[in-house]
């Protein structure tokens, strides 16, 4: 694969998405369209509704901090499930309804996200003890090798989230950890050098005024969106998604859109 001949893009959706078979389907048909006129798609995807389902169904507690999932080991066996089974399997059907050839490829394979657990942090808002998110890893790097066979060969990767410590623990075996979808999405873009990366969201992109969706900004450049940022126009939660953005910018990835699924 000739990464100067070919468009590659990064596309990530939450489960919300996976859930939605309409939704899920008109994503991937446009996916298939794309790949059909030349690109080069990896998919990510999330899992957080069918967790939280899972986790109720077996009794199981949920706990958050400052919006991020605290991962104990029976958590993790909730993700594992999730993650590398419903959701994944779900997707890939879908993907291969819409004439891709989709393979399910889990973070953990050959080292595809290696990763190290969390320290303890403290988060803003969060009081002032440092939070130990458990089971949840960092990223170390993006073993982009696979990906880029897949890619070369014709196949549209389908990443769940999971990482994957490489060094074993005294059981012999590597620890596999809770990875944000997010994070993970913009780290393969950025290994790959992705032209595009594609961040789905639950609102229609970034809107000059949060509660209009007709005010939707088209595009930034890197120096208007923090103008934005520091005029009050960009706020609340779609802050830390534009400063990843520019992060992911300065990382190598070409552009970064955050889009609905609708």
């Amino acid at each position: 694969m000739s990464k100067s001949e070919t468009t590659i893009a990064v596309l990530k959706f939450g489960g919300e998405v996976v859930a939605d078979t309409a939704r899920l389907v008109a994503v991937l048909r446009e996916v298939s369209d794309l790949v059909a006129s030349g690109w080069r798609f990896v998919l990510c995807h999330g899992g957080n509704p069918q967790a939280n389902a899972l986790t109720q169904s077996l009794g199981l507690r949920r706990t958050q901090v400052g919006g991020r999932r605290l991962t104990d080991a029976a958590t993790l066996d909730v993700m594992k499930r999730v993650l590398a089974g419903e959701c994944n399997v779900d997707v890939v059907a879908a993907a291969m309804g819409q004439g891709l050839s989709a393979v399910g490829v889990s973070g953990v394979s050959a080292g595809l996200v290696t990763a190290r657990r969390r320290p303890p942090v403290v988060m803003a808002g969060c009081g002032p003890d440092p939070i130990d998110f458990g089971l949840v890893g960092d990223i170390e790097k993006i073993e982009h090798g696979l990906l880029e066979t897949l890619l070369g060969a014709g196949y549209t990767p389908v990443v769940n989230t999971l990482g994957i410590d490489a060094a074993p623990g005294d059981d012999g075996v590597c620890p596999v950890y809770n990875i944000n979808a997010d994070t993970v999405a913009s780290a393969i873009a950025a290994a790959l050098g992705a032209d595009h990366l594609f961040l789905m969201t639950g609102v229609p992109g970034v809107l000059r005024d949060k509660d209009d969706p007709s005010t939707r900004i088209p595009t930034l450049t890197a120096t208007e969106a923090r103008g934005a940022i520091a005029d009050g126009v960009i706020v609340d939660g779609m802050i830390p998604k534009i400063e990843g953005a520019l992060a992911n910018l300065s990382r190598g990835v070409g552009a970064v859109h955050i889009l609905g699924a609708e």
